[in-house]
C-alpha cells in the first residue's frame, strides 16, 4: 500500500540518518525514517551479557540475516554476522564506546599530499577539512562530547574547546602520559560521546564501566536515540516508524527514485513516495539496498551508472596488544591497580603521518588505549579456547582465578585502511535473508602496506605498555579489521566517472537519492569515523535544506 507522500525518507535512524531527520524537521520538513529494528527505551538497556552481546539483541543472527565474507576473490564465501551494526533506533551509535575524533585535514587530500600507493585506490576528497569544521563544532554540541583539547603536533584546528569537560580519569592515565614522555612521545586526552553533566533530559555518565557492546540506561552517551531522535519527533514533522526493512529504492520513467518498498512490523509491503530519498543503512547494507533496487533503467542497481556502487569498501585496519598486571603482586609497585575507575582516555597519534617512506607506509593512525571490557563470559570464553586442545575443569579454574587477579590494559590501532579493487560488496541472489532478499556478499583483499603500518603501530604500542611495567604484554594481531567502522562503497568525488555521488553526497546519476552513512568516505582515515558521519550528515543537512526551501523537490 502507498503511504502519502513526504518530502524526505531516510533509511536508518544512525550517525548519518538522525542529524538529517533532526534538521529537516527542525527546517519544516515532512520526514519519514525507516529503521530496520526495534525502537529500545532507556528501560531496555540492562547490563545483561547474554542479551547484549550473546544474543540478537543488536545484531541479526547469522542464520537469520547472514552476510558472506570471505578473504580474497579466489577464496569461497562463509556465513557470517560480521559488518553489522546495531539494528534499532539511533543504529551503532547506541552500543558504541563514544571514541569521539575527527579526521585530520590531511586525510581529505591524501593522493595530493602523500601520493598514489600502487595497487590501491586512492582519492582526495571533493571537500576539506574547513568544510566539514563547522559541522565537527555542531556535532559535538548537539550529540554532547567530553574532553579537552591539547595542542599536538597533528592537532585539527579548532575554534573551541569541547562543548563538555572530560570525564574523571583512570589513574593509569597518568603513568601512559608519564610513559610515552620517556619514549619522547605525547600521550593525548580521548574526547569522548559521553556526558559529564546533565544536559536537556540527559543524565551525565554515572561511570557504570559498560559501553561499548551495551545501550545507556541514563541517555548520557552521544547515541543519537538520546540525543537526536527525540528532538526530530518532537518538531511534528518528523516519523520514525521502527521494524521496518527496506527492500527496494524504486525510480520512474524520468530516472529520479520515486519511493521505498517496506516490509512494515507485521511483515506486509508498504511503499512510502518521496520527493528525496535518503539512504543510510551503513556502506554494506545501503549497498546492498541500491544493488538490490535494480530497474530495466538500472538493472546493475539504482546509481551505479559506472560500476562503482559496492566497490572500495572501507574498514579500519586494527591490531590490538594487552598489558596483564597481578594486583596481588603489583599493587605496591602500582598503587593505581586498586583503582576502579572505568576512562583511560588516552591516545597516542605521533605515527599519524609519516615524514617518509622508510618504515614501508606514510599514512599510519591512532592508538587508543582503554581497560579490557569487563564481560565475564567474553573473558572465560577466550581463556577456554588457549592452546591447541583448550582448557578444561580445574587448569580453567585457575585461569579464571588469576584473571580475577588481574588488571589488564590494552589498545586498539585505528589505522588507514586501503581501498583496493579486490575489497568490495556485490549481492548473492542464491543466498537470501529471511526477508527474501540476497544478501550482501563481502569480499576483503588487505593492501600489503595496510599490514605493515598496523604492526609498526603495534610495536609501537607495545613498547608503550612495557614501559608501564606489566608481569606480561600480550600480541593479540596486528592483520585485523574493525568492520563496525565501514564506509566506500558510495564514494563521493567530483569526477562522475571516478564516484557514486556528488560533494552533496548526491548521486550523480539519480538526482533526488542522496546516501550519508560512511559510504561517501573516499579514505578511512587514521580515526573511528562516526563523529565524521554525524558532521557529514549535517553539512548535507544544510544543502538539502536549501534545496527544498529553492524548488520545493
Amino acid at each position: 500500500m502507498a503511504k502519502p507522500a513526504v518530502d524526505v525518507c531516510i533509511i536508518g535512524s544512525g550517525a548519518g540518518g538522525a542529524p538529517l531527520a533532526y534538521e529537516l524537521g527542525k527546517a519544516g520538513f515532512k520526514v519519514v525514517v525507516l529503521e530496520k529494528g526495534p525502537w529500545y527505551r532507556q528501560e531496555d538497556f540492562v547490563h545483561d551479557e547474554i542479551l547484549n552481546s550473546r544474543r540478537n539483541f543488536f545484531m541479526p543472527l547469522p542464520w537469520n540475516e547472514p552476510h558472506l565474507w570471505r578473504a580474497g576473490p579466489d577464496k569461497p564465501f562463509a556465513r557470517t554476522n560480521d559488518g553489522w551494526t546495531a539494528n534499532c533506533v539511533g543504529g551503532g551509535t547506541v552500543h558504541m564506546s563514544g571514541y569521539f575524533y575527527r579526521l585530520k585535514p590531511v586525510d581529505f587530500r591524501l593522493k595530493s599530499e602523500l601520493g598514489a600507493v600502487k595497487g590501491a585506490n586512492v582519492a582526495d576528497w571533493p571537500i576539506r577539512y574547513e568544510d566539514l569544521a563547522p559541522y565537527y563544532d555542531k556535532a559535538e554540541a548537539l550529540l554532547g562530547v567530553s574532553g579537552r583539547a591539547v595542542p599536538h603536533k597533528f592537532q585539527e584546528p579548532r575554534s573551541k574547546d569541547f562543548p563538555f569537560p572530560p570525564l574523571a580519569e583512570h589513574p593509569v592515565s597518568q603513568a601512559i602520559d608519564q610513559a610515552c614522555a620517556g619514549l619522547g612521545w605525547q600521550a593525548l586526552p580521548t574526547a569522548r560521546g559521553i556526558l559529564t553533566a546533565n544536559h536537556e533530559g540527559r543524565r551525565a555518565c554515572t561511570y557504570c564501566t559498560l559501553c561499548g557492546s551495551y545501550g545507556c540506561e541514563t541517555g548520557a552517551k552521544a547515541s543519537t536515540l538520546a540525543a537526536l531522535i527525540p528532538k526530530a519527533v518532537a518538531s511534528g514533522n518528523v516519523e520514525v516508524r521502527p521494524k521496518c526493512m527496506a527492500t527496494q529504492v524504486t525510480s520512474g520513467t524520468d530516472g529520479l527514485a520515486k519511493s521505498v518498498l517496506y516490509l512494515d512490523q507485521d511483515g506486509a509491503t508498504q511503499e512510502q513516495p518521496a520527493k528525496i530519498i535518503v539512504v543510510s543503512c551503513t556502506a554494506i547494507e545501503s549497498a546492498r539496498l541500491l544493488l538490490n533496487s535494480t530497474s530495466s533503467r538500472f538493472p546493475s542497481g539504482l546509481g551505479n551508472h559506472n560500476g562503482l556502487l559496492g566497490q572500495n569498501l572501507l574498514f579500519s585496519s586494527f591490531g590490538q596488544s594487552k598489558a596483564t598486571f597481578r594486583v596481588s603482586r603489583q599493587a605496591k609497585q602500582h598503587a593505581w591497580l586498586t583503582t576502579k575507575a572505568p576512562f583511560v582516555n588516552r591516545s597516542v597519534q605521533e605515527f599519524y603521518v609519516m615524514p617518509d617512506g622508510r618504515f614501508g607506509f606514510r599514512k599510519g593512525g591512532t592508538l587508543g588505549f582503554m581497560w579490557a571490557h569487563p564481560n565475564p563470559i567474553f573473558a572465560a570464553v577466550g581463556l577456554a579456547k588457549k592452546g591447541a586442545d583448550g582448557v578444561f575443569g580445574k587448569a580453567l579454574k585457575d585461569k579464571l582465578r588469576d584473571y580475577r587477579d588481574s588488571r589488564i590494559l590494552e589498545f586498539e590501532t585505528y589505522g588507514e585502511f586501503l581501498p583496493t579493487d579486490d575489497t568490495r560488496v556485490t549481492v548473492d541472489s542464491k543466498v537470501k535473508d529471511s526477508y527474501g532478499l540476497p544478501v550482501a556478499a563481502i569480499t576483503i583483499k588487505r593492501h600489503p602496506v595496510d599490514l605493515v603500518m598496523t604492526k609498526f603501530l603495534v610495536e609501537r604500542g607495545e613498547e608503550i605498555l612495557q614501559a608501564l611495567g606489566p608481569e606480561s604484554v600480550t600480541r593479540v594481531g596486528t592483520a585485523g579489521e574493525t568492520a563496525i567502522l565501514q564506509g566506500g562503497t558510495c564514494r563521493f568525488g567530483k569526477d562522475e566517472g571516478q564516484s557514486v555521488l556528488n560533494e552533496h553526497c548526491q548521486s550523480h546519476s539519480v538526482k533526488n537519492l542522496y546516501v550519508v552513512d560512511g559510504s561517501f568516505m573516499p579514505s578511512s582515515g587514521g580515526v573511528p569515523i562516526t563523529l565524521t558521519i554525524a558532521a557529514n550528515s549535517f553539512r548535507v543537512a544544510d544543502h538539502l535544506v536549501a534545496r527544498l526551501k529553492k524548488h520545493g523537490k
